[in-house]
């Protein structure tokens, strides 16, 4: 699956001259835990986080400290969005492969990334809960769509799926393998697909719809 057929589209963005007490009511309001940041033209110039926000946010409480914290520390507290945010954010672009996207989440202390075009406007906005919702979807859900799907195509094989591993029968050669593969990476919730021969014992229980 390609990261815009996942993604949040209309995703809740911000500036860099936004107040922190704003930009931390943004991020409660929408239950989030990140934002892109952008320019007045919508091009993406960072990211401000949870993490980025409430890091300085909170003064220390004098009664849980021996030595009280200096007078002025709370003059130098960051003000605005710009003070805190990640300039150089991670990001992927629209066409990217969602297991690419899914890579670089895993592979880092990152929830979510801002999804672009070519002209770095964010377009979109893809979290890990935004993968745990597709790869959730119900496994009779999942087998209708590709059963639809294949219809559609002009193709009558048989469809199965559990656990998101979607078993077909019905394809003959290794262009219509490629084919039936091809197809089914585009439904949601598919994690694998495994090609069975149509004379195989498999067959019997009939087609998913």
């Amino acid at each position: 699956m390609l990261v815009r057929e996942v993604m949040t589209h209309r995703p809740v963005t911000t500036h860099p001259r936004t107040p922190t007490k704003t930009a931390l009511q943004m991020l409660d309001e929408h239950s989030i835990t990140s934002m892109a940041v952008v320019d007045a033209e919508n091009r993406i110039v960072g990211v401000v986080s949870e993490a980025d926000l409430v890091r300085e946010s909170l003064p220390a409480d004098p009664r849980a400290h021996m030595v009280p914290p200096p007078e002025d520390s709370r003059s130098h507290r960051p003000r605005t969005v710009g003070d805190v945010m990640n300039r150089h954010p991670l990001a992927v672009h629209g066409e990217a492969d969602l297991a690419e996207a899914v890579d670089l989440m895993t592979s880092t202390a990152v929830k979510s990334l801002p999804v672009l075009d070519d002209r770095r406007r964010v377009v979109g906005m893809i979290s890990r809960r935004d993968v745990v919702h597709l790869l959730a979807r119900d496994d009779s859900r999942v087998a209708r769509d590709l059963d639809e799907l294949f219809r559609q195509a002009g193709v009558d094989w048989l469809v199965r799926v559990e656990d998101g591993l979607a078993t077909v029968e019905g394809p003959r050669d290794d262009e219509s393998r490629a084919m039936a593969e091809s197809l089914a990476a585009t439904v949601p919730g598919v994690t694998g697909v495994e090609i069975l021969e149509p004379s195989s014992p498999a067959s019997e229980g009939g087609r998913s719809r």
